[in-house]
């Protein structure tokens, strides 16, 4: 590891800690932080050394408290800072002099208020003592395995009822790096992943972006074994040759999803007043975007939904997908919007129609059932009946994937038939999305169920089929690099895939 990465890797893996505006004050962000650190240190998680920083206090939560940076006499690798704006300058320098390696500043206060002057005081104090700096204006980092949590907002809350509930969810350990421009989406985010059960590798929240870029922390995640998805919400993109040329790298071994807000000029107006971001021309962002092999998504539901699949799927190495459902009309539906997507939907090849055609003869599925694409086995489905068509269906070389449509409300389905369809499609190469409709107890079930088998669930054929289009989307690209074959090989030996 280069000295350029080792200081990145002081975000994530510190040695020592020190929060610059660490209070007792519990409804304070300074005691919030430091708390976060506190808790995890007892819990054994974070195992460097704590230093909460405050001439106000002689200690904080048992916490030995210093006045200043300068009179911890010891090593500090990291730095929270939690402070007036006017006053980050001084404690950048004291950090310079301290030979502090990295540094969040969650001060806002900054550029995204005119303030470019300070911002660019603070730039040159971290420059000048080598410190790599994430923010001003921004949450920091989240990286559960070391228990380094700079977010200033609290994971539980106390109602006015005196109930406690969970306020700002911590995700489980997972293989999705988050990042974020806007710290408010990241929280939002957070909890979406947390309520979804998405596990996270590494949250990064930029704020300003004065100092470290995207393109840097992608380069770092590039190299980081726990992350295979990288999902991005940005505003703007600094230094765009290089950012292209590691996005190119990294979509090579692990797939982008990227939300760009700031699309419209009123947008675009937004994200200077939020984050001091020019934003720029959207079709430049949507040519770049292409041109690096990113996945684009519309909104934050395709956002979510295109990580989901990327991290539990191979990608489709054609654009013609397979439908098998028990409901007509969703079949329809789905059909729709894969084509609206850009996909196909056509017939099988002579020999699996043949193959169809022989167990409607046998009385294996009913003879009204359609089998030429999509396959509607009505309700009167059984489970056999699901795990005989799917398989049928992935031996087909003209499909390259399928979008199954395992309504749970028929009679003659059991529970059977998750474990089976899920293992049926392990044995593979081909891409399967599941869809089950309903918010009832049972359809959160299902969808649960497949989710934890390694199969993406979702509520309506819409997202699937967007889903769908995410993974025709990558591997598309995989294959224009020659890359494909690489990837879903390590792909199906990471999943234990035959």
């Amino acid at each position: 590891m280069d000295e350029s990465m080792k200081k990145l890797d002081a975000f994530f893996n510190p040695c020592s800690v020190a929060v610059v505006g660490a209070t007792k004050k519990i409804d304070k962000a300074g005691h919030v932080i430091f708390k976060n650190f506190a808790t995890n240190k007892l819990r054994g998680v974070f195992k460097g050394d704590l230093y909460p920083v405050n001439p106000g206090e002689d200690s904080i939560l048992g916490f030995k408290c210093y006045p200043t940076i300068k009179q911890i006499p010891f090593d500090v690798d990291f730095i929270v800072v939690i402070v007036p704006a006017k006053v980050v300058p001084s404690i950048m320098e004291e950090a310079a002099s301290k030979k502090v390696k990295a540094a969040v500043i969650v001060s806002a206060g900054f550029k995204e208020v005119g303030n470019k002057e300070l911002e660019e005081k603070v730039i040159a104090a971290a420059k000048k003592g080598g410190i790599r700096v994430l923010g001003p204006n921004c949450l920091g980092i989240y990286y559960s395995k070391t228990g380094v949590d700079s977010l200033f907002l609290p994971e539980t809350k106390v109602l006015t009822t005196g109930e406690d509930v969970i306020a700002t969810p911590r995700p489980m350990p997972g293989d999705i790096a988050m990042l974020t421009q806007s710290g408010a989406f990241g929280v939002a985010a957070l909890d979406y992943l947390t309520g979804r059960q998405m596990g996270v590798s590494k949250f990064v929240s930029f704020g300003n972006k004065c100092d470290v870029t995207d393109y840097e922390i992608f380069n770092y995640l590039l190299h980081d074994e726990e992350t295979r998805v990288i999902l991005s919400y940005v505003e703007d993109i600094k230094h765009g040759r290089e950012f292209l040329n590691v996005a190119k790298k990294v979509t090579a071994e692990k797939p982008v999803v990227v939300i760009k807000a700031g699309k419209s000029e009123a947008g675009a107006r937004a994200a200077r007043s939020h984050t001091g971001a020019i934003a720029g021309s959207d079709k430049i962002y949507e040519a770049a975007f292409e041109q690096a092999g990113i996945i684009r998504a519309r909104d934050m539901e395709e956002f979510f939904d295109a990580g989901k699949v990327l991290a539990m799927q191979p990608p489709a190495l054609g654009n013609n997908i397979g439908i098998l459902t028990d409901a007509g009309g969703p079949g329809v539906m789905t059909v729709d919007e894969l084509e609206i997507q850009g996909l196909t939907v056509e017939p099988f090849s002579k020999e699996t129609i043949q193959k169809f055609d022989q167990l409607k003869a046998d009385g294996v599925i009913l003879r009204i059932a359609a089998t030429h694409n999509p396959v509607d086995l009505t309700g009167s489905v059984t489970d056999e009946q699901f795990v005989t068509s799917v398989d049928l269906m992935f031996q087909d070389p003209e499909v390259d994937g399928i979008i199954f449509l395992g309504l749970h409300h028929m009679p003659g389905l059991r529970e059977k038939y998750i474990d089976d369809v899920a293992k049926v499609a392990c044995k593979y190469r081909k891409p399967l999305v599941m869809c089950d409709i309903g918010e009832t107890e049972m359809a959160l079930y299902t969808r649960s169920r497949f989710d934890r088998l390694g199969i993406p669930s979702y509520s309506s054929p819409e997202d699937a089929a967007r889903s769908m289009r995410a993974l025709v989307k990558y591997g598309t690209y995989l294959q224009r690099t020659g890359a494909a074959e690489e990837y879903i090989k390590g792909f199906l030996q990471r999943k234990n895939w035959h």
